[in-house]
């Protein structure tokens, strides 16, 4: 399917990955915890007040952690490189995302702001509408995304556009723009994603979708399956299933933090980092599972508006060799962290697509 010298290198490729997330955790836990037991101190020492430390607290916990994360971030970057997934210079990698880091640091600080000042005026009731500003917070920046993504060109390739335009009759959904995002000089792996809802909704394909390393039924199958992604409306369902984790996990954070006198309190700030990075490794399967659900009714979705199951597996197999992505991974690496299934298992949906419409003899 793969080829047993494709599989044992993208493995060895994957494992160095899994090794360097797995350390990263422990750090990332391990300063969380330490920030948490020492962080309040600060608050009696600042002079800003509640809201002000509770704020200043937030970014410089935010500050520690991208220090300390800094470093598997490099050795990340080092493989993916060696192994030629990357041309990103090391300088260039961390210190050139300033604006998604400002854009991040600023986003968390508004929340907290908004949620200390309802604990502050509601106390310990502040989780239910917090629980919805969480919400409002995400369906607002996925329906800003696409304004954010780094620059794109509109898609110039006549025949592909035909083919989006009958994609999107077949699956009901019209007019949806398509750009390219030129990633040449970054790096030699292929992606496309969809992103936006409602007027914003937008398909990006990565140049390396385009460079001839994949043909165009192979392009056509990707434009499948991100079209599909907007005609089932997956963007909304994904944060609809995000208000579900958010209630819950906005009662946990009130109950967690009263020993530091609440949210309302600035010295409850290190612990709820610390409650919060702990609650999105806990739902990390369930998220993980959702989103592999919406990502297998696209893969479908393409099959049946394509019709050409061989390009689906081309693509995939095509997948495996640009980005060393490994056809089968560990299992708790897929349960935990994986967002889409695997590359065999999308390969095999291709072959069951083609199982059921081949004719039965007698």
């Amino acid at each position: 399917m793969f080829g047993k010298a494709l599989v044992r290198r993208a493995e060895h490729v994957e494992r160095f990955f899994l090794v360097v997330w797995a350390l990263s955790q422990i750090a990332l836990f391990t300063t969380l915890w330490i920030y948490a037991r020492r962080g309040p101190r600060f608050a009696r020492e600042s002079a800003a007040g509640p809201i002000g430390t509770g704020m200043l607290l937030g970014m410089l916990g935010l500050g520690i952690v991208w220090l300390v994360q800094l470093p598997f971030g490099l050795l990340n970057v080092w493989w993916a490189r060696r192994y030629g997934l990357s041309e990103v210079g090391y300088l260039k990698w961390a210190f050139g995302g300033w604006f998604e880091l400002a854009a991040a640091f600023t986003s968390i600080c508004v929340t907290l702001l908004i949620v200390m000042f309802l604990a502050r005026k509601l106390g310990e009731a502040w989780w239910i509408p917090g629980a919805a500003l969480f919400v409002v917070i995400g369906a607002g920046f996925a329906f800003a995304q696409p304004y954010l993504l780094p620059e794109t060109n509109a898609l110039e390739d006549a025949a592909l556009q035909r083919s989006a335009a009958e994609l999107e009759r077949k699956q009901g959904v019209s007019d949806i723009p398509i750009s390219v995002e030129d990633v040449s000089g970054t790096t030699s792996q292929a992606n496309a994603y969809a992103v936006g809802f409602g007027p914003t909704r937008k398909i990006v394909l990565w140049s390396t979708m385009l460079d001839g390393t994949f043909s165009e039924s192979e392009v056509r199958a990707v434009l499948a399956h991100e079209i599909a992604h907007h005609s089932s409306d997956h963007i909304p369902k994904a944060l609809a299933w995000f208000g579900l984790f958010a209630l819950p996990g906005a009662w946990i954070l009130m109950r967690l933090t009263r020993r530091r006198g609440g949210m309302g309190e600035a010295a409850a700030i290190p612990l709820a980092l610390l409650v919060v990075t702990a609650l999105q490794l806990a739902t990390a399967p369930a998220q993980s599972w959702i989103s592999r659900r919406m990502e297998s009714e696209a893969d479908w979705k393409a099959l049946q508006t394509t019709r050409d199951p061989a390009a689906v597996r081309g693509l995939f197999q095509g997948f495996a060799k640009t980005s060393l992505g490994d056809p089968r991974p560990p299992l708790w690496a897929h349960v935990l962290l994986d967002s889409h299934p695997t590359l065999a298992q999308r390969v095999e949906m291709a072959a069951a697509w083609s199982a059921q419409r081949r004719p039965r003899s007698g």
